[in-house]
């Protein structure tokens, strides 16, 4: 029996329900149709827009600081790889050797620290803030129903009084509900009215919070970063004097030419070794200048030979203004004007313009200077392919630039 008696009350609270919504809907089709009245409060519809903006705003700020905190995890990571690889290249005998290790650790803490306290301090306070609005939207929601029913249950009880045939017992009755249900309205209303402004009122003090959390994080975070960079600085600047005599030149970007390759630097070799002239000695990159260096011979550089004196081959003789020392004439018969040695060809390189030559694995190329040699990049010489000379005799159209790694000389 009890059971059964549980099951009406079930029964009966889910008609309420349901009857309660048809008398929703009903009013507010009234009110839509202009054929009842709606209760309004232009205040409370401003707090309620304020309340929504609020809302906006700070899923907005929220969202963008959880990207701002991926990111500081992503330079986090980045800065960690790279200190890592400073120490694999750091050998252990250069001096600073263990401050470098010492860096990199204290590097990788400050972002660690850095992180976590932007979460504390601003993502988990932005959590906060955000959390006491689905509760109020919800009672701002609630409380827009109550209204339905305020609306309803005084219309309803104005009917009833307009009525022709009046019913006592009706009118009191509705007058009970009305009475009921204005109660409900105005306790929720109340507590709306006070919480909305101050909720809004809030929102200054949030975010300059917030924002002056951020702020002082990361001013500390790169006054400390600074430090360690100074630190970095000294390190390297010690590991630099000590090894000054083996500094890394630094090379000049070819000039500007319309006549040879401008702004650009040979490729280098397929295998990625470095081609030298047979009668180039390198150490460490240096080249040592031939005992037999001709005054005045035009002869281009090598990417490897930048700053360096040119050098003469020992086979060939050293031409100046065009003739061989000694008397004889540098323009031999069987070579091109102004010959001066020949290369070959020790790898592919595909032209990618129109002045320049397309070689082949041992082509053979006859070197002869440029007509302007202000316009000589460093690292290209110009020729003709000993094919193409032979066969047509003809400069102007056969002649073409070349990158010098991508040749060895001929004996």
């Amino acid at each position: 029996m009890a059971e059964l008696g549980s099951k009406g009350v079930t029964a009966g609270k889910i008609a309420s329900n349901v009857q309660k919504k048809l008398t929703r809907a009903q009013e507010k089709v009234l009110q839509k149709l202009g054929k009842a009245d709606e209760t309004k409060d232009e205040q409370f519809e401003q707090c309620v827009q304020n309340f929504n903006k609020q809302l906006s705003e700070g899923t907005r700020l929220q969202k963008d600081l959880r990207t701002y905190l991926a990111s500081v995890k992503a330079m986090h990571e980045a800065s960690k790889k790279l200190t890592e690889c400073l120490q694999e290249v750091y050998e252990p005998d250069w001096p600073g050797r263990d401050d470098t290790n010492k860096i990199a650790e204290n590097n990788d803490l400050l972002w660690t620290d850095f992180h976590q306290k932007l979460v504390d301090q601003a993502l988990l306070t932005m959590d906060t803030y955000l959390g006491q609005f689905p509760d109020i939207k919800s009672r701002i929601a609630k409380r827009g129903r109550k209204l339905v029913d305020y609306d309803s249950a005084r219309h309803h009880f104005e009917a009833l009084q307009t009525a022709k045939k009046k019913d006592d017992t009706k009118i009191a009755k509705a007058e009970e509900e009305l009475v009921k249900a204005q109660k409900v309205f105005e306790e929720m209303n109340v507590d709306l009215q006070e919480e909305l402004p101050s909720l809004w009122n809030s929102r200054v003090g949030f975010y300059v919070n917030t924002f002056q959390s951020i702020a002082g994080l990361e001013e500390n975070f790169h006054k400390e970063m600074s430090k360690l960079n100074q630190n970095l600085h000294d390190v390297l600047l010690g590991l630099d004097k000590q090894y000054s005599g083996n500094a890394f030149p630094v090379k000049a970007q070819p000039s500007d030419s319309t006549a040879v390759k401008a702004n650009k630097s040979p490729s280098p070799p397929p295998d990625g070794s470095a081609i030298t002239s047979p009668d180039a000695k390198t150490v460490n990159h240096e080249v040592e200048p031939s005992t037999l260096e001709a005054p005045g011979a035009s002869i281009p550089k090598s990417p490897s030979q930048s700053s360096l004196p040119a050098v003469v081959v020992e086979t060939f003789p050293a031409t100046v203004n065009g003739t061989v020392e000694g008397g004889a004439s540098s323009e031999r018969a069987d070579m091109p004007p102004g010959f001066l040695f020949k290369v070959q060809a020790m790898h592919d390189y595909t032209a990618t313009d129109s002045d320049e030559l397309q070689l082949k694995a041992g082509d053979v190329v006859l070197v002869i200077p440029f007509e302007n040699p202000e316009e000589q990049d460093e690292g290209w010489l110009m020729g003709v392919k000993e094919s193409d000379w032979i066969q047509h005799k003809e400069l102007e159209q056969c002649r073409g630039v070349f990158p010098e790694n991508f040749t060895e000389r001929v004996q």
